[in-house]
């Protein structure tokens, strides 16, 4: 999930120059009564009452792509937001102490429901999954200026078989995107 691997097999002599096909991005799944839009998102979440559920920073790396939102937002003129939201966070995933999701359930949609937070800060494509199950449950996009992302990376390796370069043409081309775009991904 990240460009730094086909670059290094790339760079090694190993695959072609690695190519960007999709991004993924932080996304707010809210309760199904939690009210928040992209300009009040980071106001409801130093909201001393609001519960923010996030991944386990070092564990998960969706955990660390919330910390460091935390981070743009104090960054951004939030004198001591990055305390604020890390002390408060609750790290309900990733972590090697959390509970497995209940069987053929996505973890935050369970969670969710469950009523465990007002609001989870996780990959837009796990709120995609929690809205199939739970379609009561709210998405909200977090503001660019505070966003974290990631680029995906794809290369072929040079002895790999024609059926992997038609792969790779596929998930370039615009139906390649397109099913990347239903299950919550960018464009990169």
């Amino acid at each position: 999930a990240n460009m730094e691997h086909p670059k290094a097999l790339a760079a090694a002599g190993k695959a072609a120059a690695p190519q960007a096909f999709a991004r993924n991005r932080l996304c707010g799944l809210g309760a199904a009564g939690f009210r928040a839009t992209p300009e009040t998102l980071v106001d409801r979440l130093l909201d001393p009452a609001v519960r923010v559920a996030t991944s386990t920073p070092k564990a998960d790396p969706a955990g660390d792509y919330a910390f460091a939102m935390f981070e743009r937002i104090e960054q951004g003129g939030r004198a001591g937001a990055y305390r604020t939201l890390s002390e408060k966070a609750l790290q309900l995933t990733g972590g090697p102490n959390s509970p497995p999701p209940p069987k053929d359930r996505n973890a935050y949609g369970a969670l969710m429901a469950a009523g465990q937070a007002d609001v989870f800060l996780t990959y837009c494509t796990n709120v995609v999954l929690a809205q199939r199950e739970e379609p009561a449950l709210v998405r909200i996009e977090v503001p660019d200026a505070v966003n974290v992302s990631a680029s995906y990376g794809v290369t072929v390796l040079n002895d790999a078989p024609e059926s992997a370069r038609a792969f790779v043409q596929f998930l370039l081309s615009p139906a390649g995107q397109a099913v990347l775009a239903r299950h919550g991904f960018a464009a990169p």
